[in-house]
């Protein structure tokens, strides 16, 4: 970059990205300050302990005088006025994904994990892989490994590990993140639609994967899923070299000797026998993906082994928060219909022997819109009952083309399972608690707070 600046501040600076990466530039020697519309723990306290100074509320006079570079991120929208006053300064601003690029991406072998499911488990899994193996990556991870202490880590390493989403970069640049990340290896999980809010079909999204498969450059990779027709037809004239991976025979990376246990799964891939304390198919492919990158980069079987066998998951992927009773609450951050379905088939696998409840609430852009009626029907129809949350914000969506929970339930009791509608956590808690018995598994479908109804319910319980 020209004239490299010194003092940044960052709009909406408690996410969880934002935040991370503004103590890291602090910690580099950067003048870092930031405002949000509410400043709270624990990422306010992480923040100040680091040297960012702090202003809760946007106001146009919380821009520093001496700011060189403003970073706008994601949920920042036209008529915020910070966003105005920077726009009408004519001041210098980038995005979160810019700003990682420029400051932490370039002339590091960045290793970027897309797909519309299965990004957070993979990118933790190949982050912990190489950390095991002595590689020291930073790594970018939108969620809480458990293997470490952030979601974040942004060191001097050769090696950076990034969580790639197709989501849009920021109100004026409606591309991609991913396509921001300098990728040298890319790994596709799977493509679905999603993000109804801004794309308008499957096709769109294969646009956007496409854009990121044209800059990978020739001595790159891009691990594809063997086994996903839309993955292989949107790579079809990708210029990068391709290995498929997958279950499917005419795979590079062939997953065989697939077997599922009580408390993990196992396979062979590379003549090497793996296992993993993680259930479920999309879990096995998930780490078939993570080895097969670190093998690009030299890590030895012995110690991919190893690490995959520590691995401990990511937290709100099929997280057991409590038991009571004999009844196991599991929190899953599942918010599409099929992430829905093979995590119900997963805890089908592990839990064979206990009847499978299913609480969801319809919360993310797309699953609050009719789009997946009828397949949120289906995924849920996995459990042996189910309840259905209101659906939140529904005043921000077209009455037109807003789901029908009512409609999903009757959809479901027509498969013959038991299927209720209530329209908060104190209605679902007193519609379950009768209902539920020894050796009951219940698991809530949710990506946000779900207003506490994990603790709640055991306590109830």
């Amino acid at each position: 970059m020209f004239n490299t600046p010194r003092h940044l501040h960052f709009l909406g600076v408690c996410g969880t990205a934002m935040g991370a990466v503004a103590a890291a530039l602090r910690e580099r020697g950067f003048t870092v300050t930031g405002s949000d519309e509410n400043i709270y723990e624990p990422m306010s306290g992480f923040l100040r302990e680091r040297g960012v100074a702090l202003n809760e509320g946007y106001r146009a006079e919380n821009l520093p005088a001496g700011a060189e570079l403003i970073v706008i991120g994601n949920a920042i929208r036209r008529g915020n006025p910070e966003a105005e006053a920077v726009l009408n300064r004519k001041l210098y601003y980038l995005s979160l994904p810019e700003t990682l690029k420029e400051f932490f991406l370039r002339g590091r072998h960045n290793l970027v994990v897309t797909g519309t499911h299965g990004k957070t488990t993979t990118t933790s899994l190949l982050a912990w892989i190489m950390e095991s193996a002595g590689m020291a990556p930073g790594y970018m991870i939108g969620g809480l490994p458990r293997n470490f202490k952030q979601g974040a880590c942004l060191r001097d390493s050769k090696y950076f590990v990034i969580e790639g989403d197709e989501y849009d970069t920021a109100f004026f640049d409606k591309r991609s993140k991913f396509v921001h990340y300098l990728p040298e290896l890319v790994i596709v999980n799977n493509i679905e639609f999603d993000h109804a809010d801004i794309f308008n079909n499957l096709e769109e999204i294969k646009t956007s994967f496409r854009r990121l498969l044209n800059i990978v450059p020739g001595n790159g990779m891009v691990l594809l899923n063997a086994d996903d027709p839309v993955c292989i037809d949107t790579a079809r004239n990708c210029p990068a070299p391709i290995v498929e991976v997958g279950f499917s025979p005419n795979a590079a990376n062939v997953i065989r000797d697939v077997a599922y246990g009580p408390d993990g799964s196992s396979f062979r891939l590379f003549d090497t026998e793996f296992s993993i304390p993680l259930i479920g198919e999309y879990n096995v492919r998930n780490a078939a993906m993570a080895i097969s990158a670190a093998r690009f980069y030299g890590a030895g079987l012995s110690k991919i082994r190893e690490a995959v066998a520590s691995f401990q998951g990511v937290r709100r992927r099929q997280e057991v928060r409590g038991e009571v009773r004999g009844i196991k609450v599991i929190d899953d951050f599942g918010h599409h219909p099929t992430a829905i379905r093979e995590t119900l088939r997963a805890l089908r696998r592990q839990y064979a022997k206990s009847r499978l409840w299913a609480v969801f609430e319809p919360r993310s852009n797309t699953t609050r819109r009719s789009v997946f009626q009828k397949e949120l029907a289906e995924a849920l129809a996995c459990a042996d009952g189910v309840v259905l949350a209101k659906v939140a914000r529904l005043e921000q969506i077209p009455e037109h083309e807003r789901l029908n929970p009512e409609k999903v339930v009757e959809s479901i009791c027509e498969e013959g399972r038991e299927a209720y509608y209530e329209p908060d956590v104190p209605c679902i808690i007193a519609r379950l608690k009768p209902l539920v018995r020894q050796g009951d598994v219940i698991v809530i479908f949710s990506n946000g707070g779900f207003d506490g109804i994990h603790a709640r319910l055991l306590a109830e319980l």
